[in-house]
């Protein structure tokens, strides 16, 4: 039997410092405690993950009971589960779900993990009323393990004083730590929350901070106590299917995994991956299906590249685009080079930045800059999100990654919007939206050729047609060329 030592961290809100508490403490746990961290996060999201995995030199795995089956959210976590201890981050407030019943929450991830759970509480402007807070957490769901309290926001020794008593009286739980109200961000908002870590001015400093205030604030021997006591969830042996090249390689997120060497190299097929400053939103798992798949992964630059490499297929993630547009409409030899890869019939799967790559132009401010062309579409920022949240998807017409009838499960966030497209010859959208915004008229998947683009992010181990879907399109690719 393994107990794998294991936290939730989760908040009574948006906002209420979860990140902070989890990047302090994947730190210090690994720097003075010597502690090789696993992080997990829960919800869409790629930036807090980035973050973890910077801190912890590990890869971020995505746990979202909306992309996964409570057994695949067991068998990833398992698989995963390559070190000491596992941090698992939550998203907004511990109960908040998609209904009334909370589905799909950071609690009902807890449950299924059988996880303890650490609750940070931000107690600006409250003193006692913080405990009928944390007391209240703990009676709407019993099963839901809360095993302490970290206060966040603190104004001075006696606020925290009365806070700390109040909640041990009235909830009988520990307060673990007391962070101060800090003068300074360390880490300033921009489009979803924290900026990513690869834009920062200075990651380290960053890191350091939260560590310091890990190591100053909180109880890190009672914080481990209690990961190291978590309940026993069996010895994983009904769960390694997922263990592969990704799962079991211990290099810095930011590195691809070499090629599993199970697979012969002649039966590979050669997937780019676009990894830089404008393109940073992968899932980690959705790289190690591409390679159990049978993908040799090749990491591409699109701002330094001159064009594209030998390759089967392409793969454009999410990111900042906009940011980068100058140098990506500068690079013209690369568009060009993506441009005529899709004319002879390359496939490439694109998501949100991607998508935003692949049409005429990005407008951002006055200015519209040139990208690759291949759609008909021009995108614009706006100042606020044009769509965020989780969407379910239905495959409507034929396309080269998905059989119709495919329901995906994923999210969209974008502040881009489109503004002008115009109609071209075997040009179509694939997908239908029944939940979310899509690229207009909830419609979403645009195609052409072996290209489909879409704003819609998916989880692989939540959609198994996507991975199998891109090798068989490649190696159809690979035995044509």
């Amino acid at each position: 039997m393994n107990n794998y030592p294991r936290l939730v961290i989760a908040g009574v809100r948006g906002g209420s410092g979860k990140t902070t508490l989890s990047l302090g403490l994947i730190a210090a746990l690994k720097s003075q405690k010597g502690l090789k961290v696993i992080p997990f996060k829960k919800g869409p999201d790629y930036i807090d993950a980035g973050w973890m995995s910077e801190a912890a030199k590990n890869p971020c795995y995505n746990l979202d009971p909306f992309f996964l089956t409570r057994e695949k959210i067991m068998e990833s976590f398992i698989a995963h589960f390559i070190g000491d201890i596992a941090i698992i981050e939550g998203n907004r407030g511990l109960y908040d779900g998609m209904d009334v019943e909370g589905s799909y929450s950071t609690a009902e991830l807890s449950k299924f993990l059988h996880s303890p759970v650490i609750l940070i509480v931000d107690c600006t402007k409250m003193t006692r009323t913080a405990a009928a807070v944390a007391l209240g957490c703990v009676n709407l769901d019993r099963d839901v393990n809360i095993k302490g309290v970290v206060l966040n926001q603190v104004s001075g020794g006696r606020h925290e004083s009365i806070v700390r008593q109040s909640i041990e009286r009235y909830c009988s739980l520990p307060v673990l730590g007391a962070i101060p109200r800090l003068k300074s961000e360390e880490m300033p908002e921009r489009h979803m929350g924290l900026t990513p870590y690869q834009e920062h001015p200075d990651t380290s400093k960053a890191l350091v901070t939260v560590e310091d205030i890990a190591k100053k604030y909180l109880d890190l021997d009672a914080i481990l106590d209690i990961a190291m006591k978590a309940e026993q969830i069996g010895n994983g042996s009904h769960f390694m299917s997922l263990r592969g090249a990704g799962a079991t390689k211990q290099s810095h997120p930011n590195e691809i995994a070499s090629p599993s060497a199970r697979n012969d190299s002649s039966d590979k097929v050669k997937i780019g991956v676009i990894r830089d400053s404008a393109f940073q939103f992968y899932y980690p798992e959705n790289l190690e299906e591409l390679e159990r798949n049978g993908a040799e992964l090749v990491e591409i630059n699109a701002i330094e590249g001159e064009r594209l490499p030998d390759i089967d297929g392409l793969y454009i993630g999410g990111g900042f685009p906009e940011t980068n547009a100058i140098k990506l409409a500068e690079n013209e030899g690369f568009r060009r080079s993506v441009r005529e890869a899709v004319e002879n019939g390359l496939p490439v799967y694109a998501e949100c930045g991607g998508l935003m790559f692949l049409g005429d132009s990005i407008v951002v401010g006055d200015k519209a800059y040139p990208m690759v062309g291949i759609f008909p579409l021009v995108f614009e920022m706006r100042e606020r999100p044009q769509a965020h949240g989780y969407t379910i998807v239905e495959v409507k017409k034929d396309n080269p990654f998905y059989p119709m009838g495919t329901i995906l499960h994923g999210h969209e966030f974008h502040y881009s919007a489109l503004v002008k497209a115009q109609e071209k010859a075997d040009v179509y959208t694939a997908f239908g939206m029944k939940r979310g915004q899509g690229i207009k008229d909830k419609a979403d998947g645009i195609c052409y050729k072996n290209t489909l683009a879409t704003y819609t992010h998916i989880h692989a181990l939540g959609v198994p047609e996507w991975a199998a879907g891109f090798i068989k399109k490649a190696k159809e690719f690979k035995e044509r060329v």
